[in-house]
């Protein structure tokens, strides 16, 4: 199964308490830590390792995982890029990758989770421009970049987030006028 060859890639990836998770080939996948599986046959839907001392990469196999749909590896002490592979993952509706050492740029890629309610990037190292293809994320609900090294101006496309209740880009190097669209939103608390 690719799915068991995509965790297995994670689990030999990532260091810290990873040695104290049951994946293994001699563990059915169903009773693995942190895994949910659906559907017939079984693929795996879920992904949550949050607060585990993780460290390491998140390798770029995970982008493999089609039918994830909630990905949550918050609190742990990740490092490295974050995989533009993870923008493959086409039926994700919640990526938290919060509070972690991730550094580099945000994904253009991530602009393509079109299910996407919730993204939870904050409290890393994440610099560069926000990607103005955030705003193809129609579904979004949660928008929490705060916290980072990101610099430029706030893309004037969030605007085009109208299922957006949440924006969070406070501790960043943001520079330029607030976007008068997102004065749009009108679901924004």
């Amino acid at each position: 199964m690719a799915d068991c060859e995509a965790l297995l890639s994670l689990r030999d990836t990532l260091a810290g308490t990873t040695g104290d998770l049951n994946w293994s080939a001699a563990v059915a996948m169903d009773a693995w830590d942190g895994i949910t599986l659906s559907g017939t046959p079984s693929r795996v839907t879920e992904i949550v390792l949050d607060d585990n001392e993780l460290n390491g990469s998140i390798p770029s196999e995970l982008g493999s995982l089609t039918n994830l749909e909630s990905l949550e590896l918050y609190d742990n002490e990740l490092s490295g890029p974050i995989p533009s592979e993870l923008g493959n993952l086409a039926s994700l509706e919640g990526l938290s990758l919060g509070s972690n050492d991730l550094s580099g740029s945000i994904p253009l890629e991530l602009g393509n989770l079109a299910n996407l309610e919730w993204l939870s990037l904050g409290g890393n190292e994440l610099s560069g421009p926000i990607p103005p293809e955030l705003g193809n994320l129609t579904n979004l609900e949660w928008l929490y970049l705060r916290n980072n090294d990101l610099s430029g101006s706030i893309p004037s496309e969030l605007g085009s987030l109208a299922n957006l209740e949440w924006l969070f880009l406070e501790g960043n190097e943001l520079s330029g006028s607030i976007p008068p669209e997102l004065g749009s939103l009108a679901n924004l608390e």
